[in-house]
């Protein structure tokens, strides 16, 4: 939504909500224990029709690896069947329902790798809008997230972050 912050000021999308969240971590989620079975069915998926490397399925081969072990490829995804999802915003469930600041779209995303994951880990995810840029596009006043999503397993070891731009008009 697009805000008038004081008489004569231009408008802004930029809330007393974000100035206050900036920079904060919330939305801490934490997965069930990786399943190697898991890992096995998320790589056959991900190199199909083509055969996964071994080190994600076979554990006798993969004690053989620097790892020592079966290790997950880097996009799974421990939280990818969540049994419970929040609802859908009205505002998000067709285009024609945004208003203005209400409409968007994805501006792409950094994904940085840390330590695989492994059975029986338990990954721990947190997020935070780390800044944001504010200006006239073609599409108007535009507002440009970037937030972050950090994900740790239960040794405290980074597995993944990611930094996400989302673009609002």
């Amino acid at each position: 939504m697009t805000t008038q912050p004081q008489s004569g000021a231009p408008p802004t999308m930029v809330t007393e909500e974000m100035l206050a969240k900036k920079g904060v971590w919330e939305r801490v989620s934490t997965s069930p224990p990786v399943a190697e079975s898991d890992i096995r069915k998320w790589a056959i998926a991900t190199y199909w029709p083509e055969k996964p490397p071994r080190h994600y399925w076979d554990a006798e081969y993969a004690q053989g690896t620097p790892w020592g072990g079966i290790v997950a490829p880097p996009d799974f995804n421990p939280f990818a069947w969540p049994v419970e999802r929040p609802p859908i915003p009205e505002s998000r469930r067709s285009a024609t329902a945004a208003g203005v600041g209400q409409r968007g779209m994805n501006g792409g995303q950094v994904d940085t790798f840390g330590v695989p994951m492994r059975p029986g880990d338990v990954v721990t995810t947190r997020t935070r809008l780390l800044d944001w840029d504010e200006r006239q596009t073609r599409l108007g006043l535009t507002l440009f997230t970037r937030t972050e999503v950090e994900w740790r397993n239960q040794r405290g070891e980074l597995v993944k972050s990611r930094v996400s731009t989302g673009i609002r008009f």
